[in-house]
């Protein structure tokens, strides 16, 4: 079937298409009348058949939100691409086409079958975020090698493989082999795999399978190693304190100090040097420590505040639930009443009596609405107050542990300074005996080039500890003003939707009402 097409030229997917096939597929008879009429929008498609339609390039789905059965097969497509969108599909047919390498999958997290049938594939690959895969079809491809089945090992929920038709299938053993090793699979090329089959592979491959899980739990350990340093990562980012908690800052002051390093090779300067980085990491320590301490009590302040915003929001709901039961229980009555009046006094009376009931409701409700914003915006002060004295806390702290380093690094300075020079008067003296590299008797040449030499590496290490101060100072200040636009645009998001639905509610009241008046009037 593949390369049916060849001699036609290749479609295009465009709106008509997909209008064409969305209306083809959807309801039929008097629903699928009404819907043509309504229009159908394509988000609001759960399921789409685009086969045999000479498609060369997939393109323009991405309107296809919430699709999750999508049918591409019998076309002459040649690469896997358009597809990023698409992150409901459950189901995917792309077999009968002219597709080489597998790819543009990365984003389907939640597809469980998929089918490949009758391409020109060579390599199972580029698969690794489909962890939910349940069935794979690749029939009728170009898989020559066993051992890239082994990949397939990864795919914990995969339970059906069909790889009929491939070279490796001219291998009187590939039934053994799968079975050994992808242990997880049920079915293979649609049949039930026989205990028998699995007992034999488990036998002739015991030593290459046992590599293979010695490998497998190598990596696992790794991956989880690698995730756990990401998570702490993410945490003291979230405090504003990566990397303090080691050498990183120190050894920022001289990569790109030049000076610095020929400066590191006079005599006595190595030993000034840890002592400097000795100090200035237990500074950096500190500072990491207190970070972690306020990102603690950050997250603790922001749990509160929401439980208390949800507290205030649920009360003020019930209340409001009360009052709509209480006049949805006289509005059945009042309603079936009104029908039943005839004299036309009456009725107007009777109708002005309910208008001002329903005035009453409107007006207890938004009291009870303008209440709810009162509690709220003094809940909110509180929080915000809250946080901007955590975010001055937490920065008075970081000036103070940043100006302690440029003590350090100024006490330093001196130190190396007096060094540089000593060794000068001691290398123009004639009375230094040690061997020089070229780089210091290109420093050593007066005092103004040394003095000069020192100075340049202080400016450097002094500018490295500012702006990382900067850095950390303007973080911690978007994230506090963030945090709290954040909580006043959803205060007002959050009021503007029950005014909206307070409105609605009373409009549909009145509309009844003046229905029923009309009615009656006929």
């Amino acid at each position: 079937m593949s390369g049916l097409y060849e001699m036609v030229e290749p479609n295009v997917i465009d709106d008509a298409m997909l209008a064409n096939a969305v209306e083809e597929q959807g309801p039929q008879e008097e629903a699928g009348r009404f819907a043509k009429m309504e229009g159908i929008e394509f988000k609001d498609v759960t399921k789409l058949q685009l086969d045999f339609k000479n498609i060369l390039k997939i393109d323009n789905l991405w309107q296809f939100k919430n699709i999750t059965k999508l049918q591409l097969d019998n076309n002459v497509i040649e690469k896997i691409e358009g597809l990023d969108t698409l992150v409901n599909l459950v189901w995917l047919d792309l077999s009968f086409n002219n597709i080489e390498k597998i790819g543009g999958l990365d984003a389907l997290v939640k597809l469980e079958d998929l089918s490949l049938y009758n391409n020109r594939i060579s390599l199972i690959e580029n698969l690794d975020t489909l962890k939910k895969l349940q069935v794979l079809s690749i029939g009728n491809n170009n898989l020559k090698s066993l051992e890239n089945l082994i990949y397939l090992r990864g795919f914990e929920e995969l339970r059906t493989l069909n790889i009929a038709g491939n070279p490796i299938c001219d291998n009187e053993q590939h039934k053994v082999f799968i079975a050994a090793h992808i242990p997880q699979l049920i079915y293979l090329d649609f049949r039930l795999i026989d205990n028998n089959v699995r007992e034999m592979g488990s036998v002739k491959y015991q030593d290459s399978i046992e590599e293979l899980i010695h490998n497998e739990k190598q990596t696992k350990k790794q991956q989880e190693e690698e995730l756990r340093k990401q998570k702490e990562l993410e945490r003291n980012t979230a405090a504003f304190v990566e990397y303090l908690n080691g050498p990183f800052l120190f050894e920022t002051l001289y990569a790109e100090d030049t000076e610095g390093k020929k400066l590191a090779n006079l005599p006595g300067v190595a030993q000034l040097l840890e002592v400097y980085k000795t100090q200035f990491m237990a500074t950096c320590q500190s500072l990491f420590n207190f970070g972690l301490k306020e990102l603690d009590k950050r997250e603790a302040e922001i749990s509160a505040f929401d439980v208390c915003l949800l507290e205030a929001i649920t009360e003020n709901q019930e209340k409001g639930a009360l009052l709509l039961k209480e006049f949805e229980e006289r509005n059945f009555d009042i309603l079936n009443e009104l029908q039943h009046i005839a004299d036309p006094t009456i009725l107007d009376a009777k109708i002005t009596d309910y208008n001002l009931e329903i005035a009453l409701l409107t007006e207890a409700l938004m009291t009870l609405e303008m209440q709810l914003v009162d509690q709220l915006d003094e809940i909110i002060k509180e929080f915000e107050r809250n946080i901007l004295d955590m975010a001055a806390v937490f920065l008075e702290a970081v000036q103070g542990l940043m100006a302690h380093n440029r003590e350090l690094e100024n006490v330093h300075h001196e130190k190396v300074l007096e060094t540089a020079i000593a060794t000068l008067e001691q290398f123009t003296r004639g009375e230094y005996d040690e061997e020089l590299s070229d780089d210091l008797r290109l420093l050593l040449v007066d005092k103004d080039t040394v003095v000069n030499a020192v100075g340049a590496s202080h400016d450097i290490h002094l500018l490295k500890i500012d702006n990382r101060e900067d850095e950390l100072v303007n973080k911690v200040n978007t994230w506090s003003s963030n945090l709290i636009k954040k909580v006043h645009d959803n205060e007002w998001d959050r009021n503007r939707s029950r005014v909206t639905e307070i409105d609605l509610y009373i409009d549909s009241v009145r509309e009844d009402l003046d229905n029923l008046y009309l009615h009656d009037q006929v």
